[in-house]
């Protein structure tokens, strides 16, 4: 059987974004080129220890690792502006509030500057809020994933674990694919790259073309 690539030991800088329910944005941004691994968890409050039944003033968030050379933050910030579940233009509970969370000051600059411009080209106001990130609470291991762990079979022949459900490449990108996210060029690169089996390459395949073009939402 192929090595399957759960480690990537590429350079990389985080991202942290609040857009509704995170299983979503985790699915989304799994299957994007140069996003090497994802987390869901909680962020953007002060109350410790946050678990999913009490969040405090936490949100819902999903953390990101992926490199720059292959996809800015603008990028990253064009995905997050486009697949809200909700919470945009309109203040909802804390628990889905539009956030991003900014890792250093580039990041800040780069944010502030992509509202004002989003607010013009929308013509409405948006509700985004740009904090600085704080501490990351990792979501319960059930919320990690979410769409991959739907098909037990897989997540056995991957062999992921909980840690490796928040580190691993390649859970990231089936995570997306099996949902219908992502490109078709890409997936048939990544059935090489990412070390799948023919078996579960063709599982996979057709989940996508299958699911693709439908909604994310939970």
């Amino acid at each position: 059987m192929p090595t399957l690539i759960h480690e990537v030991d590429t350079p990389y800088r985080k991202a942290t974004f609040g857009m509704g329910c995170f299983w979503a944005s985790d699915a989304l941004f799994g299957a994007t080129p140069g996003v090497l691994r994802t987390r869901v968890g909680y962020s953007g409050g002060t109350s410790l220890d946050p678990v999913y039944r009490n969040l405090g003033d936490h949100t819902e968030v999903i953390e990101i690792d992926y490199d720059p050379k292959v996809v800015s933050f603008e990028d990253l910030l064009e995905l997050f502006w486009n697949n809200h579940e909700y919470g945009l233009t309109a203040r909802i509970k804390k628990q889905y509030t539009s956030l991003i969370l900014y890792h250093d000051e580039d990041q800040k600059r780069i944010a502030e500057i992509a509202l004002k411009k989003e607010i013009y080209k929308r013509k409405e106001e948006l509700v985004t809020e740009v904090i600085p990130a704080g501490i990351f609470y990792p979501a319960e291991d059930y919320h990690q994933k979410y769409r991959l762990q739907q098909h037990s079979w897989l997540c056995e022949a991957l062999g992921l674990t909980p840690e490796l459900l928040q580190t691993s490449h390649v859970a990231a990108r089936l995570n997306g694919y099996l949902v219908g996210v992502g490109a078709e060029e890409n997936l048939a690169k990544d059935v090489v790259t990412l070390g799948l089996s023919e078996k579960i390459a063709e599982y996979v395949k057709r989940h996508y073309e299958q699911n693709k073009g439908g909604s994310l939402y939970c």
